[in-house]
């Protein structure tokens, strides 16, 4: 596995993300020696949602107002139906998302995370996946969307559902650990 122990990485969440989807890839990248901070428009704590009902609560470590894209190396965006429909809503957010993507940071998006990546514009062409409930939408906004566990396009790593995870958190390491990714 890749040492991230010099890699600084933003969990952009809001109130409703899927409580797996935010867990396991901090904790894997964590493991993984990356310092990891919750990034959220809000400050406090966030709670997220688990399967079917309300889940833990989660400390912020920065409020969004306060962060800076030139401060991390990577992005992740969990999911859940409602943090990424409060997030792609909030202009700062999608403009903090659009600054990795433009820069050929590492993202990674998990669920309905995509959703917000469809508000930067910056996904035209690009091969990902997602929940299936949002293949039309991201066809739409002019990606390459497909059915697999997880999907990497020159740093943008994409995954499906949490039963994903696994997948997902080491793609999301690798993509990590190579750094930026300038364009093919």
């Amino acid at each position: 596995m890749a040492s991230l122990s010099n890699r600084r990485v933003a969990i952009l969440t809001e109130e409703g993300f899927e409580q797996v989807e935010l867990t396991s890839p901090k904790q894997a990248l964590e493991a993984a020696g990356a310092t990891v901070h919750v990034i959220s428009p809000k400050s406090g704590t966030i709670k997220a949602w688990d399967k079917t009902n309300w889940g833990i609560d989660v400390n912020v470590d920065r409020q969004l107002s306060e962060a800076s894209p030139d401060d991390y190396d990577a992005l992740v965006l969990p999911g859940g139906v409602l943090n990424p429909d409060k997030l792609r809503q909030n202009k700062d957010a999608v403009a903090f998302a659009s600054a990795f993507l433009d820069e050929g940071k590492p993202v990674a998006a998990i669920c309905h995370g995509p959703q917000l990546l469809i508000e930067t514009g910056l996904i035209k062409g690009r091969r990902l996946t997602s929940y299936p409930s949002l293949q039309t939408d991201l066809k739409n906004a002019g990606a390459d969307w497909v059915d697999q566990e997880v999907v990497v396009d020159n740093g943008l790593v994409t995954s499906r559902t949490p039963a994903d995870l696994e997948a997902f958190n080491a793609k999301a390491i690798e993509e990590i650990g190579e750094g930026i990714h300038h364009e093919a």
